[in-house]
């Protein structure tokens, strides 16, 4: 376990936003993470993967708890699937082009999101059709609060859309006196495992996907085409962080019922939208944005990615002057501002997926 004191963020947030963290804990093991349980009375914190998905907005006075547990491996066999865990600190990305190395495919759909294995229950990611929950096995996770470690399936962890019991803080008490489960401050992810099926079907329907087949000439691809389909669009899309720094899509994509749509496509005909198996919705939300005028404006040096108006950017990534570079509150004022004109056209609020400290 190592700690440090007073260092900068920036390196660790992929939007470039520059602050500094009080103190600084590099988990590399799970005996690091117990190990700082029994040693810290104090235990306001923040858990730092990938930064990938954050929003800092200043400072940060908890401890940051940096996750760098690694390894990759194939843990067993079933019938149905290859059972594959990594520690919480691999990249995401690296860890989708080894499985597919190893001829375990089911993953390419969410090839080139930014992040760590640790951070992607909690966020469940997705992408192109396919959710983590959809190929999740378990995870462990360590106890802040006890130093005790402890295992979940995926009924546990309370998958939902960009959503997770890791999401949530406990006890939650609803309105109807109900206590939920929350672990939100409380879990640390060392492992992740996830069930790759045996009898792999290519996962297609969306637009960018079937447009690439479509060039292709390929009727029945690949695992690996697919993955390379999935790398070009998002390239094509995205902008790299390491050259304009993002944390991708910065807002999720609304869901609204049949009537609500229709009310839309009455107004706007051209919506980009996905029917989902519960009889519901799904927005394209970078539509949204662009349909109200946002694509390429900025605030400060917050701004909307040209090419894509559902990621924000920071205007100064790169810059040696601090004062060129967009600050958190840039980004989050950016941020209410779009919402605000995507409500008064639409009627709908836009939740952002970044977490914002």
């Amino acid at each position: 376990m190592l700690v440090e004191k007073n260092v900068p963020l920036q390196p660790f947030n992929t939007f470039g936003i520059a602050a500094k963290a009080h103190s600084l804990v590099r988990l590399r093991s799970q005996v690091d993470v117990r190990t700082w349980v029994e040693q810290t009375p104090q235990k306001d914190h923040l858990v730092l993967g990938g930064g990938s998905n954050i929003v800092l907005t200043g400072d940060v006075k908890p401890v940051v708890l940096k996750v760098e547990i690694m390894g990759r491996a194939l843990v067993r066999e079933t019938p149905r699937a290859w059972i594959v865990e990594a520690g919480a600190g691999e990249n995401w990305h690296d860890f989708v082009t080894w499985t597919l190395e190893q001829g375990y495919p089911g993953l390419e759909n969410m090839a080139l999101i930014p992040g760590t294995m640790g951070a992607a229950p909690v966020q469940n990611i997705g992408a192109y059709g396919v959710e983590l929950q959809d190929r999740f096995d378990s995870l462990d996770a360590v106890d802040l609060d006890t130093g005790l470690e402890f295992t979940l399936d995926a009924a546990q962890c309370g998958f939902g859309y960009r959503d997770s019991v890791f999401k949530h803080a406990a006890p939650e008490v609803a309105a109807s006196g109900s206590q939920g489960y929350g672990l939100a401050g409380r879990a640390l992810i060392v492992r992740v495992r996830l069930a790759l099926p045996k009898a792999w079907k290519p996962v297609l329907g969306y637009a960018d996907l079937e447009r690439k087949r479509a060039e292709s000439g390929v009727t029945e691809p690949t695992a690996q085409q697919i993955y390379d389909w999935v790398c070009d669009v998002r390239r094509a899309k995205l902008p790299d962080p390491k050259l304009i720094g993002n944390v991708g899509s910065f807002f999720k994509n609304p869901t609204v019922s049949r009537e609500q749509c229709e009310d839309i496509i009455a107004r706007d005909p051209k919506i980009v939208h996905y029917k989902m198996d519960d009889g519901s919705v799904k927005l394209a939300a970078g539509w949204l944005i662009d349909a109200c005028g946002w694509k390429g404006k900025s605030i400060g040096n917050a701004g909307v990615y040209e090419r894509q108006a559902l990621v924000l950017v920071n205007r100064g990534t790169g810059s040696a002057n601090p004062a060129d570079c967009a600050t958190g509150g840039e980004v989050m004022t950016l941020a209410k501002a779009i919402q605000t004109s995507v409500y008064e056209r639409f009627g709908i609020r836009l939740e952002p997926e970044p977490v914002v400290v």
